[in-house]
């Protein structure tokens, strides 16, 4: 009975946020910042950090939707909604 009791606390501990309709784990009461947010949409980006991307969120605390800059954060929130767009440099 104590793992199953364990196995459920551990589920409590992480919510899940999608960035491009994709499904992703992350801790619970997390500031999810710009650069996670792009590598879960492109995995290269710790390599390549100067491709920049337009993030926006819906499904969000507070605000509930916004737009997610580089070098920010957001509180992340169950079933949080990320759109992540490369963007060309002018």
């Amino acid at each position: 009975m104590t793992d199953a009791a364990d196995k459920k606390g551990d589920n409590d501990k992480t919510i899940t946020v999608v960035v491009n309709g994709t499904a992703h784990q992350v801790p619970k009461n997390h500031d999810l910042t710009y650069a996670e947010v792009v590598t879960y949409f492109d995995p290269t980006y710790p390599q390549h950090p100067q491709t920049v991307y337009s993030v926006t969120y819906t499904r969000g605390e507070k605000p509930k939707e916004g737009t997610l800059a580089p070098g920010g954060s957001v509180k992340a929130k169950d079933e949080m909604e990320f759109h992540v767009i490369p963007t060309s440099e002018s």
